[in-house]
């Protein structure tokens, strides 16, 4: 058990509705927090995409106190199938990390995971949707918050037809930002799409972290399904808590079997720009 202090202080309203014998002062209050060790879970983030090479990342939880580094599991059998298709074992390579380097997917294609861990057996299924071309990356100037900012910008021909989802990442000089962009054609469907990617760094006073003249700018477009898209909404929605949207919560999982993450079969596009 972890014990963490909390200094809350209480904001003084100008406005006083109450009767006198109400006093409000000045104070401040140590809240003792309890953060209790919880149950370890199993985390499988799988990917297959149209290119080569399929991976597998097996992990588990950490408690709160615990160092943010990659518990990787090691010993699990991981294995991946096309629908009707020979079934691939992969390989562990690294602790907690399989990959079958020749392996593939398709557009249209479903495909399926199982992860055996110690006893217990997780399982999925994702459908790698059609490409969408990944037609422009261009960086724009966008006055938000009292400041200009560059904004990466990708543009895309939406098709026809609701039930296209999207996922972006984004590598700035290389580094990769942990900021989660996700889109859906529910207001787009049909059109051509200007999304732009507006990005917050952790350390918003570093002017390194923000997108600048010379940089090299590299954004990852993905085509994911419904399931993978719901993982992600929620993850950015949900899991955070941030900004009053909700409690944090785990996010949505196509996983059965009680583990944490995702697998998605998606199709995978690069652009990479100097920033001029």
């Amino acid at each position: 058990m972890t014990t963490g202090k909390l200094i809350y202080k209480p904001a003084f309203n100008a406005i006083i509705a109450v009767s006198a014998t109400i006093f409000l002062t000045s104070c401040e209050k140590v809240i003792d927090l309890n953060l209790n060790s919880s149950e370890k879970r199993y985390v499988v983030e799988g990917i297959i995409t149209d290119q080569t090479g399929a991976r597998v990342t097996l992990s588990q939880t950490k408690d709160f106190d615990e160092d943010n580094s990659l518990a990787g599991v090691s010993g699990a059998t991981v294995e991946m199938s096309e629908a009707g298709g020979a079934v691939t074992t992969l390989t562990e390579s690294s602790p907690g990390i399989y990959t079958a380097p020749g392996m593939n997917g398709t557009s249209g294609k479903t495909y399926s995971l199982s992860v055996r861990v110690n006893g217990q057996t997780f399982t999925a299924v994702s459908t790698m949707p059609q490409l969408v071309n990944f037609d422009t990356l261009y960086v724009t100037d966008e006055f938000l918050f009292g400041e200009n900012r560059r904004t990466a910008n990708t543009e895309y021909q939406d098709p026809p037809g609701r039930g296209q989802y999207y996922r972006f990442v984004q590598y700035i000089n290389g580094k990769k930002e942990p900021t989660i962009f996700y889109q859906s054609d529910e207001y787009t469907d049909g059109n051509y799409v200007n999304n732009k990617l507006f990005y917050f760094p952790e350390d918003d006073d570093n002017e390194d972290q923000k997108i600048k003249t010379g940089d090299q700018l590299r954004i990852d477009m993905f085509c994911i399904d419904a399931n993978v898209y719901k993982y992600w909404f929620s993850l950015d929605r949900s899991a955070t808590g941030e900004s009053g949207q909700a409690t944090p919560a785990n996010p949505v999982t196509n996983l059965k079997g009680g583990a944490l993450g995702y697998f998605s079969a998606q199709t995978t596009q690069t652009k990479t720009i100097t920033v001029p």
